[in-house]
């Protein structure tokens, strides 16, 4: 699951008993390693299907982490890219890797922009969200882009109930919601939170035109015009 250059099961723990910021500050190092980064075909499927639906002059990755979606938005905004994130470590190495975009330590439920973006996309963030704090992420958003701007971002449909894939996330999310009622601070990631209606009601809720294309391995690129 792990390469040996990712975290060791003592990292995990201790990430696992910190906050949300505090924990990524300790897996910054080895993010890449884990099978928690995006994976590049998914990055890549994203960038193909958003090709045809510019131009793009600036890009925002709203929880961009060490900055994977940067290669996206690089492809296709002509005049620069912003990301933002809450955690200093995370930040650190999406500078190191690329160091020709622009950074910004904020919280994403508060974004600092207006009117700046015409391309906005975040990539295996959502969980980390709990449903009622979505209006304040999808408002942010809102107000980050110019009038026709875009928020893309891809999303799964959930696993059959025959699957490993439904029993592993009903586990962990299980186990993440006894770990929050008896350990503080609490570490906010749910797989089973985020479903594709109850987002896409909540970005119409904002204001936000949405659809969705498909990008293949059972996800679809949703599409938030603003």
């Amino acid at each position: 699951m792990f390469s040996p250059q990712g975290p060791s099961l003592r990292e995990l723990c201790v990430q696992a008993l910190s906050s949300v910021e505090h924990g990524y500050d300790l897996l910054a190092p080895k993010f890449d390693h884990t099978p928690f980064r995006t994976p590049q075909s998914m990055l890549d499927a994203t960038t193909e299907a958003l090709s045809g639906l510019g131009p793009f002059r600036t890009g925002l990755d709203v929880c961009c982490g060490t900055g994977a979606g940067m290669g996206v938005l690089g492809a296709l905004c002509q005049d620069g890219t912003t990301g933002v994130d809450f955690s200093t470590g995370m930040l650190a190495q999406a500078r190191a890797a690329h160091p020709e975009a622009s950074w910004v330590r904020a919280d994403a439920r508060a974004l600092p922009f207006a009117g700046g973006f015409d391309l906005a996309v975040t990539f295996g963030a959502l969980g980390h969200f709990l449903p009622r704090e979505r209006p304040a992420l999808f408002d942010g958003i809102y107000r980050a882009l110019r009038p026709g701007g875009l928020l893309a971002f891809p999303a799964g449909s959930p696993p059959p109930v025959t699957s490993v894939a439904h029993w592993a996330t009903l586990g962990f999310d299980l186990a993440l919601r006894v770990r929050n009622a008896v350990w503080r601070p609490p570490f906010v990631m749910y797989y089973r939170t985020n479903t594709l209606r109850e987002v896409s009601t909540d970005l119409t809720a904002t204001g936000f035109t949405v659809s969705t294309v498909p990008l293949g391995q059972g996800y679809r690129l949703v599409l938030a015009h603003k």
